[in-house]
């Protein structure tokens, strides 16, 4: 939870109450959600791990997949069984899924309040009003397409900018490391994709206050930030006769004193401008990660599916990413089963994935999104079994590439940012509890696993690998 230290002082002379978080889907989300807590941690609300105990449950949402959706309702329909034992504990939904659905929604008899992504900033006091007033409330925009030069959304993102930098970010001081949003909403409108239809249009925030936001993190001891946006490459901002880049905001953040390393995601192959990659390059603070999802590696399916290019194209741009920029890791993410996949759509895809050899990639099966144009246009015509069995043969297939490309870090020295105690232990146990084991990540987004003083999380440390696997590293400190 972020927010200036001494917002929480304030606390002890106010009527606590709790708050129950439950935050689906992707890290943007988690920005939203961290911004709610911040804010009402200043008005008197402290975090509680158990519905049981909470005075409000907030949700937040995610619209990309139904099983996000059928996961949220299937919470709603536990809250509802505790409403009964529990009548006024307060239930707010918010994110994709609330703009979305909205007024459905909202009269679930589970929910008292439904907030869209683009109503973030009004979303405590909506809870303050309910809690005093006990009525049910709806805060979405009717019309989320608007144009970004509309002053609708004009003015909801000067509103949105002010909250983001009274909150801040979705900082944890304790492991060195800040998400900052950089642009809001989508235009790209795949044919599978609600994010466009739920987040609105791409309106990029103004590297003014994406700097002020990094000193002031860099200030309480953050020494990663990364960029967030739906498409960051698109990141476009102009100030005079200036039009600022994804590029120059790379630039620009990497210069603040106190800021050891700089990510972004995630990037759209489509839009892609090689100056990221020169960038990238030339500074040091610039990690070399680049998560650039390509979705198929057939050119028929990526037409139906509305991505801009072609198969030839995105390897193009990978060839191009690799010659600029050494020790690149990428990683990217799959759509299979996707309205009339063939098997040599599929087989296409496989293909590219061996040619690639990505770190790691993300597979999803296909599900059709309300309103989109491939849920309206293409029959979901691909048989469960079909999709599960492609999804495991990808996977399978990306597993064998990592664990054969991680092989090559065998006894290799690498910086990492240490991020705590492992929640899994792997084999190598710690043998003494002042010595447990600890996740790191490089710079390139490696997992690391090492036993070291816990006291290092935050910091960086050097380690020497010592074993390899398909998703991690296993290292000692040097």
């Amino acid at each position: 939870m972020s927010g200036q230290p001494h917002r929480y002082a304030r606390v002890w002379i106010m009527e606590l109450k709790k708050i129950h978080l439950k935050s689906f889907g992707c890290q943007m989300n988690k920005l939203d959600s961290s911004l709610v807590t911040a804010a009402l941690a200043e008005r008197g609300f402290v975090l509680t791990d158990k519905a049981t105990e909470a005075d409000v449950v907030l949700i937040n949402t995610c619209s990309v997949r139904e099983h996000a959706e059928q996961r949220v309702l299937s919470h709603l329909g536990h809250l509802s069984h505790l409403k009964k034992s529990r009548p006024n504990v307060l239930v707010a939904v918010i994110g994709c899924m609330a703009q979305r659905m909205g007024e459905h929604l909202l009269a679930h008899e589970a929910v008292d309040i439904v907030a869209g992504p683009g109503q973030l900033h009004d979303v405590p006091d909506l809870i303050e009003q309910a809690l005093t007033n006990r009525q049910k409330h709806l805060r979405v925009l009717d019309n989320i397409r608007q144009p970004a030069e509309s002053e609708t959304i004009r003015t909801l993102s000067d509103r949105l900018d002010k909250f983001e930098l009274a909150y801040d970010s979705d900082a944890d001081p304790i492991k060195s490391q800040a998400f900052i949003r950089a642009m809001r909403g989508c235009n790209n409108f795949c044919s599978y994709c609600i994010v466009p239809y739920v987040r609105g249009p791409e309106v990029s925030r103004s590297p003014q206050a994406i700097v002020e936001q990094t000193k002031k993190l860099a200030d309480r001891g953050i020494r990663q930030i990364t960029l967030l946006g739906q498409s960051i490459n698109a990141y476009r901002y102009t100030a005079g006769q200036k039009t600022y880049t994804l590029a120059d905001l790379l630039e620009l953040v990497s210069a603040i004193d106190g800021v050891r390393w700089v990510r972004f995601i995630t990037s759209h192959p489509g839009r892609f401008d090689p100056s990221i990659l020169q960038v990238m390059a030339a500074l040091p603070k610039v990690c070399p990660y680049l998560h650039i999802p390509a979705q198929s590696g057939s050119d028929r399916i990526l037409k139906a599916m509305h991505r801009g290019y072609t198969a030839a194209g995105y390897l193009d741009l990978i060839e191009q990413a690799k010659a600029t920029v050494p020790e690149l890791a990428l990683a990217g993410d799959f759509i299979v089963g996707f309205p009339g996949e063939t098997e040599a759509d599929f087989e296409a895809t496989e293909a590219m994935i061996r040619r690639v050899r990505y770190k790691n990639c993300f597979v999803f099966k296909y599900s059709p999104r309300p309103g989109t144009h491939a849920d309206k246009k293409l029959a979901d015509d691909i048989p469960a079994d079909v999709k599960q069995q492609r999804n495991a043969r990808l996977l399978e297939v990306i597993n064998a590439i990592a664990e054969e490309d991680n092989r090559a870090f065998l006894g290799r020295t690498l910086e990492v940012l240490v991020e705590g105690p492992s929640k899994k232990p792997h084999l190598n146990k710690a043998e003494h509890q002042d010595n447990p084991q600890l996740i790191g990540r490089t710079a390139n987004d490696y997992i690391v696993v090492f036993n070291g003083p816990q006291s290092l999380t935050g910091q960086f440390a050097t380690v020497r690998v010592t074993k390899t696997a398909a998703l991690t590293l296993f290292a000692e400190l040097t």
